[in-house]
């Protein structure tokens, strides 16, 4: 396991990284990516559930948002308790898709990661410094929480990877603004969730 990997800083780099696996008998397991992103890939991490969540043909199918509640309730309470390392349970790990099905997400997704990239940078430190990651990590399992009422509000689940894929380039990029755009969403979807079930 390369533990020591270093995790991307841009959204155009983690998928570069992510077509590098080739991943084992077939597949590519949540184990593999972690190999390859490092055992320190928060931000990587709620990026990738972000992105799972808020694709519709991903995100809209029954169960979906709750598996990824679960991976970011995990990722965030340990980002809260400043672990240095992320523990996932095997269940978790064990979860895979084929190489081809990865490649084909990276590829389609790779023209908005280069907008996206050149709109990013180091900015507003206050609101990706420690005690704000903090803040960050309180919303993320707040966010974590809504996920599974969510499947019963339509397109809420967006709302939610929208806020999730912010987060995690906030804390990628070091960009305060974009964590300002995640907390405003954040926000937005918990009143949305609850108008929806009210």
């Amino acid at each position: 396991m390369n533990n020591a990997a270093s995790s991307p800083r841009t959204l155009g780099e983690l998928l570069e990284r992510l077509q590098r696996i080739d991943g084992r008998d077939g597949h590519v397991s949540l184990d593999d990516v972690l190999d390859e992103l490092g055992r320190r890939a928060f931000g990587p991490l709620l990026l990738l559930a972000g992105i799972v969540t808020m694709v519709p043909i991903i995100g809209g199918i029954p169960g979906v948002p709750t598996v990824m509640a679960g991976l970011v309730l995990l990722v965030a309470v340990q980002l809260l308790l400043q672990r240095h390392a992320i523990w996932l349970p095997r269940w978790l790990l064990d979860r895979s898709v084929t190489p081809a099905s990865l490649h084909k997400a990276c590829a389609w997704l790779a023209r908005p990661a280069r907008l996206l990239d050149a709109l990013l940078y180091q900015r507003w430190a206050a609101l990706v410094g420690d005690h704000a990651v903090l803040a960050i990590a309180i919303c993320c399992i707040g966010v974590a929480l809504m996920m599974p009422p969510m499947e019963l509000v339509p397109f809420s689940a967006n709302g939610a990877g929208l806020a999730l894929s912010g987060f995690g380039l906030a804390l990628m990029a070091k960009d305060g603004l974009m964590a300002l755009f995640a907390f405003a969403v954040s926000i937005a979807t918990l009143i949305a969730i609850v108008a929806g079930l009210s």
